[in-house]
């Protein structure tokens, strides 16, 4: 949709088929996203207004065995569309050997630590964006609509949720470190953070029961301390995502002390 800021916005509804808690999620953790430096589309609360809604024949919910609705009025959810109204290219899917170029591929471990601790329990999404003239993609993360297990707003936490489906994105993994800046800045995450993203949230987007909200947001406290476990969980899966992990290290220690000949008995 064309906003009135003249931008493109990819807008989620209140009555989509999926639930309603999908758009609070969808602001959620995009900007717990962005707070942690990730590359996510900008995204904000857009109001559709009836008239608009009533004067566009393509606002229809397609349901099952043919039931159309028209799209629900009010305060929706808006992410803008990469690549937004300028020339370029954006792609949902990259060939192993350009996928492997992707400018900002680290960031994918960077995501994974995201998901882990929203406990998405839809596998990540990305599309890839490459501007005019340039010759690499980079990746944009979108669609956080199923973290917080959609709906439920519960963490039935599963090593194999909330990832990528190409391990190619992780061979970059050699320990740690390769998840940072990402991870440090999710475990430290100031409590006002969160506090002030769920703020952000329409009432009506969650069913008005705010000590709801309250104690997703309780919960996500708790949860920095858990995403290293979780990522544990994952590395340690049958999918072995993390080939190039070094489990081991080892460290020279200089001798301090002269060898001594082993003596025979010990004298008084």
């Amino acid at each position: 949709m064309l906003g009135s800021d003249g931008k493109l916005w990819v807008v989620k509804f209140q009555n989509n088929p999926q639930h309603l808690r999908v758009l609070a999620n969808e602001l959620l953790a995009t900007r717990l996203a962005a707070a942690a430096g990730l590359s996510v589309p900008a995204c904000d609360v857009v109001e559709v207004t009836e008239w608009l809604v009533s004067h566009t024949p393509e606002m229809w919910l397609e349901l099952q065995r043919g039931v159309r609705q028209p799209y629900a009025a009010g305060l929706q959810f808006g992410s803008q569309f990469v690549g937004g109204l300028m020339p370029g290219q954006v792609v949902d899917y990259l060939p192993e050997a350009q996928l492997a170029e992707v400018r900002n591929l680290a960031e994918f471990a960077g995501m994974l630590c995201l998901d882990k601790w929203t406990g998405n329990s839809n596998g990540r999404q990305a599309v890839f964006e490459r501007r005019s003239r340039e010759r690499r993609y980079r990746a944009m993360f979108v669609d956080q609509g199923f973290c917080f297990n959609a709906g439920e707003w519960t963490f039935p936490d599963t090593p194999l949720r909330g990832v990528y489906a190409r391990n190619l994105v992780y061979t970059g993994v050699t320990g740690w470190k390769s998840f940072e800046p990402w991870l440090s800045r999710m475990e430290e995450m100031p409590a006002e953070t969160l506090w002030s993203v769920a703020e952000a949230v329409p009432p009506e987007w969650y069913g008005g029961d705010v000590r709801e909200l309250e104690q997703l947001v309780e919960k996500l406290l708790l949860r920095r301390s858990r995403i290293r476990e979780l990522v544990t969980a994952f590395r340690d899966s049958s999918r072995a995502p993390f080939p190039n992990w070094n489990h081991r290290s080892t460290a020279v220690v200089p001798q301090q002390f002269p060898e001594l000949e082993p003596t025979r008995r010990f004298v008084m």
